[in-house]
């Protein structure tokens, strides 16, 4: 496994609070932000009489919608002194209306970053015909103040400080671990594999699974946590181990899915355009319903393999009220549903890669069981959430590594995996 950076995707990176005048129409008809020169940005933008175009990858992430709003546009960087030579250069940014610029306000945290690859942006329609844009792609996001969005920015680029004046950020704050390469992957940047000798494993996927289509979830999943055999151990380390298989899993599956695409899009279409839109969407709901599945699919077995008695909330009679699902049940449903069973010998487990709103959804799954746990591979979500989630007596369970994006007042709040075994077998004993 390959450990890439941030910093071989990210540049530089500066971010701050905006100002009315910054964001709203109303306030400001200028469309212009101004101090990346003070936070040390301009290396990336340049200095000099000329207006500077690039493109921009604008995104709005808020933590009520499942995916972000991303548009592609430019920007303008320019001095607005350069025809007075009594006055000293003020550089500032333009931009330009755009499905994400409307959704912005004042107060809105605002994080720029220079893209060390080129974007591949779908301008056209957007920038007039005869503007040059020079090379070089930024990134521009933006995201509600106190949402989990800003805290998880936050962590990936060491922003402890931010203000209403641009402060620059860190490249190798954190290490790329996986749910930071997700994000990233979700507001734009296209991430490497992950994966050394590509070719190699590659064949080996072609060789397992014909090269034609994807198996089963947990066939896939299974073909991941062997390729990394004794290189991990479920019993002795579960939270690196389950990061692992998560890890291994999502980079063999983007290497797979990106011949799979390539040999689609060479075999064609033939001008069938709704053959074209229905592969699109089949792309696009794998990536999303896959992760999610693999996910419980690794749990499931790192129960296992640490001798836990539990059951998935899948299959004929695995219901609690309302026939409610949960994802995982410890000891069983049967007990669940056994009201004579004390309560005290029962945990609910839901399993959730990412939170947003969805994890109110663990609290109405069990109704006996008063202390609800939620596994998640979340980073960073905000105070103001995990604060909610607490009072409504939910017990975050987050993997070591994630909860190194957690600030240290969190953590003491949180269980990682192995916590999480030693609760689920003190109380498997003690019943």
């Amino acid at each position: 496994m390959v450990k890439d950076k941030v910093s071989d995707y990210v540049e530089g990176v500066a971010a701050k609070y905006l100002s009315a005048v910054d964001a709203e129409a109303k306030k400001s008809n200028q469309h212009e932000i101004g101090g990346l020169v003070r936070a040390g940005f301009s290396p990336y933008l340049g200095v000099g009489p000329d207006d500077f175009r690039y493109k921009v990858r604008q995104v709005y992430i808020s933590d009520d919608q499942e995916e972000p709003i991303i548009c592609d546009s430019y920007v303008t960087w320019y001095d607005t002194r350069r025809d007075d030579e009594s006055r000293g250069p003020e550089y500032r940014l333009y931009y330009y209306d755009s499905p994400v610029t409307e959704m912005m306000s004042g107060g809105d945290f605002f994080l720029l970053a220079k893209l060390k690859n080129e974007i591949s942006s779908q301008t056209e329609g957007v920038v007039p015909a005869g503007i040059k844009l020079r090379p070089g792609s930024f990134l521009m996001v933006f995201a509600r103040p106190g949402s989990s969005a800003e805290s998880q920015l936050k962590a990936m680029f060491g922003l402890s400080s931010v203000s209403g004046a641009f402060s620059s950020g860190k490249t190798d704050a954190v290490d790329l671990i996986l749910p930071l390469r997700l994000m990233l992957e979700s507001i734009g940047v296209e991430v490497g594999s992950g994966l050394g000798q590509e070719g190699e494993w590659l064949q080996r996927l072609v060789d397992a699974f014909g090269g034609v289509a994807f198996p089963k979830t947990s066939i896939f999943s299974e073909f991941a946590r062997n390729s990394l055999g004794a290189e991990v151990s479920a019993i002795d380390t579960p939270d690196a181990t389950l990061m692992a298989w998560m890890q291994r899993e999502e980079s063999l599956f983007r290497l797979y899915e990106r011949y799979l695409v390539r040999e689609r899009l060479i075999l064609g279409f033939s001008g069938d355009v709704d053959s074209f839109i229905d592969f699109s969407l089949s792309v696009q709901n794998r990536r999303k319903s896959r992760v999610g599945h693999a996910f419980e699919g690794h749990l499931n077995k790192l129960f296992v393999e640490n001798g836990l008695n539990f059951e998935q909330g899948r299959g004929k009679g695995r219901v609690t009220e309302n026939n409610s699902r949960p994802d995982f049940m410890f000891p069983s449903f049967g007990a669940y549903q056994d009201l004579f069973y004390p309560v005290s010998g029962l945990l609910m487990l839901g399993a959730k890669t990412s939170c947003k709103d969805r994890w109110r959804q663990v609290l109405s799954e069990a109704n006996r069981i008063p202390s609800k746990h939620l596994i998640t591979l979340e980073p960073a979500i905000s105070g103001a959430q995990l604060e909610e989630m607490a009072a409504h007596l939910l017990q975050l369970v987050v993997p070591s590594s994630i909860q190194d994006t957690y600030t240290l007042g969190q953590r003491g709040k949180l269980l990682n995996v192995s916590e999480f075994i030693d609760l689920a077998r003190k109380t498997q004993m003690q019943n």
